[in-house]
């Protein structure tokens, strides 16, 4: 098994990584009928996409003695009602001033190849810009 999750009552879920013992909460979103204290199921799944392409760049940049300490992404979700689901995922991925194009090229291919990218619908927009 991978994990395991226990409802908490008050739309409020606890995921446990059962090799790790690391936790995460969940709350339903304000406009969904929660309190939004915590990443929503969806707030996760779009986070996941960003985190899934910088750890990709990560094996990239190992194998290749590149330093991307300080890549990072701000991720913007957008949701669509009936049936309520993520329509669009926004990614903006920031690389460190010290990264040559080349690297910088290297990177954004290797991120390309993330697989929550491939595992999601094709229905869903994934628009990835990079600064």
């Amino acid at each position: 098994m991978t994990s395991h999750v226990l409802y908490l009552g008050d739309l409020r879920t606890e995921a446990t990584h059962l090799q790790s013992g690391q936790k995460i909460i969940t709350d339903a979103p304000v406009d969904n009928e929660g309190r939004g204290d915590a990443f929503s199921p969806t707030d996760l799944a779009a986070t996941s996409l960003a985190s899934c392409m910088i750890t990709i760049m990560g094996i990239a940049a190992k194998k290749r003695n590149i330093d991307m300490t300080g890549t990072s992404a701000d991720i913007v979700k957008v949701m669509s009602p009936d049936p309520r689901r993520i329509s669009e995922i926004q990614i903006n991925i920031k690389f460190p001033d010290h990264l040559n194009d080349k690297e910088r090229t290297i990177l954004q291919r290797a991120g390309e190849t993330c697989p929550v990218s491939y595992s999601l619908s094709s229905n869903l927009k994934q628009i990835v810009t990079y600064s």
